[in-house]
């Protein structure tokens, strides 16, 4: 059984993440880190050098790809627009959604023009939001609200979640 980690760039994904599989005792992926050395290029600029469309498409590539056993797996803030990859993904996963609001994510994401984010030309961060958040609800089995929350309270129901559905 895997867990695999949505949300929001500068939700704490990769962060807790790491955390959580360390509590676990499980294994960590990072997916953006995967797809970057596939593509021998940082997100940025594989979007930059070869296009949206192109860095969507190695995305899925890689989600659809991945055969993970034991793991929690980060997966990239736009992970939720391919269908195909979340049902792969959560064939064998708790998967849980780190939701915080708007305002927490845009004071945490600062670098929105070089973080590797996936936006369509003329669209703010808040129009990326307001796009992923029904997304990252209805692929999730478990939401955690991390708003306020220290790092270590997030691992905890990471931990607390993941025991219930895995163990």
């Amino acid at each position: 059984m895997n867990i695999v980690l949505t949300g929001m760039s500068g939700a704490g994904k990769s962060t807790l993440g790491v955390l959580a599989a360390k509590a676990l005792g499980m294994n960590f992926t990072d997916t953006d880190i995967l797809i970057q050395e596939k593509e021998h290029a940082l997100l940025q600029d594989i979007l930059d050098d070869r296009g949206i469309e192109y860095f969507m498409h190695a995305e899925e590539s890689v989600l659809c790809g991945l055969n993970a056993d034991d793991t929690v797996i980060a997966t990239g803030g736009s992970a939720v627009y391919y269908e195909k990859a979340m049902k792969h993904l959560s064939q064998n996963a708790c998967v849980i959604y780190l939701a915080m609001p708007y305002e927490e994510i845009e004071k945490r994401v600062k670098n929105i023009t070089t973080r590797g984010i996936v936006m369509k030309k003329g669209n703010s961060l808040r129009d990326v939001f307001n796009e992923r958040e029904p997304l990252y609800r209805a692929y999730s089995d478990h939401v955690i609200d991390c708003t306020g929350c220290e790092i270590e309270q997030c691992v905890e129901m990471i931990v607390k979640m993941a025991e219930k559905d895995i163990i």
